[in-house]
């Protein structure tokens, strides 16, 4: 499971838990759910960090990534023909990769056929 996920279902499950726990309290509905916002985003703080941590580290390589890319792409665009070809999906594709996607069309093909037979 995505790091994200995680920790956004961590904090979700944390102020649910609170939510409900505040709920016998004679307050106000609104009062007892900002309390239980506030409760477990400090909570989420101190038991979340690791899962928070990952999900830094996963942003951060995302937009490394992304940055990376952009950089080729600008290189390209001013006329580097070695950051087109670095980039060009279709000039990557090997043999073995064309006859892997050949075989999969022919299955599909396949599939379809008897269905409708």
């Amino acid at each position: 499971m995505s790091p994200a996920v995680k920790y956004t279902l961590g904090r979700l499950g944390l102020f649910v838990l609170l939510f409900v726990l505040l709920l016998p309290l004679p307050l106000n509905i609104l009062v007892k759910a900002m309390i239980a916002l506030v409760g477990s985003a400090i909570l989420s703080y101190f038991l979340l960090a690791d899962w928070r941590n990952q999900m830094g580290e996963q942003l951060a390589s995302v937009a490394s990534r992304r940055t990376a890319e952009k950089e080729r792409l600008r290189a390209a665009l001013a006329g580097d023909e070695e950051a087109a070809a670095a980039g060009d999906r279709a000039a990557s594709h090997t043999d073995a990769d064309v006859a892997a996607d050949d075989d999969a069309e022919a299955e599909i093909e396949a599939e379809e056929k008897s269905r409708r037979g």
